[in-house]
């Protein structure tokens, strides 16, 4: 799976922008299963299927203001199909297709080493709160939520996503303001954790579903990207990532 990755993230492309689109349907079908447990047969296929067409059709088709209304509409049209949790379901999807919207539109725009370091800012962030979080423990941060996480493990994944950022700052051509700007998107990755830990917990399942044998579902292994892709979309929009780069 993480050669796939790596190769599609390489090619860019309509490599990537399939893999990321099939991704983003998965998510819709696993999102669909949890929270409409007494849906028919084919209900949580099909919704995960029209997802990914529809991702897929509005980029190669759309741009600007029209992509973004339209992939809106389509957040609605699949949310009001929920017999209930339309809400949560409302807004779970639009993280998926947005986030969607934003990893694709980052290879395209700015090329595979934004891409790169997207990936390693949620990976490290990750990965220093594990070991903080174990090592120093100390107050937990949402206990309700996410039982094991603690504010220890937030705070270093906040400083070793500083560190990435200024490390990349040569490689991307970017001013400082790189360092602030991994930072929030290390906190938008952690957000997007504890958001699933909430859905699921709601849903009362341990895993979005069993996909991948010993690592539960693929909403579980990017729940975090998909919150950080978000932010990165959000930035890119109002010109933040623009004046990075001047």
């Amino acid at each position: 799976m993480a050669a796939i990755g790596i190769a599609a993230v390489w090619a860019g492309g309509l490599w990537f922008t399939v893999l990321v689109c099939a991704l983003c349907g998965l998510m819709v079908w696993e999102l669909t299963r949890m929270l409409d447990k007494d849906a028919p047969r084919g209900k949580a296929e099909a919704a995960g299927l029209t997802a990914a067409v529809a991702l897929l059709v509005f980029w190669v088709q759309l741009a600007g203001g029209w992509l973004l209304g339209v992939l809106a509409l389509s957040v609605f049209l699949l949310a009001w199909r929920f017999p209930k949790d339309r809400g949560i379901a409302a807004a779970y999807l639009a993280l998926i297709l947005f986030a969607g919207l934003g990893l694709i539109a980052l290879r395209d725009s700015f090329g595979w080493v934004w891409v790169l370091w997207l990936v390693l800012l949620v990976i490290g962030s990750d990965v220093a709160g594990y070991f903080a979080g174990r090592l120093l423990g100390g107050p937990k941060l949402w206990p309700r939520v996410s039982p094991k996480k603690t504010w220890s493990g937030t705070v270093a994944g906040w400083v070793l996503a500083a560190a990435i950022g200024a490390a990349f700052m040569p490689a991307l051509g970017a001013g400082a303001g790189l360092v602030a700007v991994s930072v929030l998107v290390a906190m938008a990755g952690q957000a997007g954790d504890i958001a699933e830990s909430a859905i699921k917990r709601h849903a009362g399942v341990k895993d979005s579903s069993a996909l991948i044998p010993g690592h539960g579902g693929v909403m579980d292994r990017f729940d975090a990207m998909i919150a950080a892709a978000l932010i990165m979309l959000i930035l890119t929009e109002v010109g933040v990532i623009a004046r990075l780069l001047s």
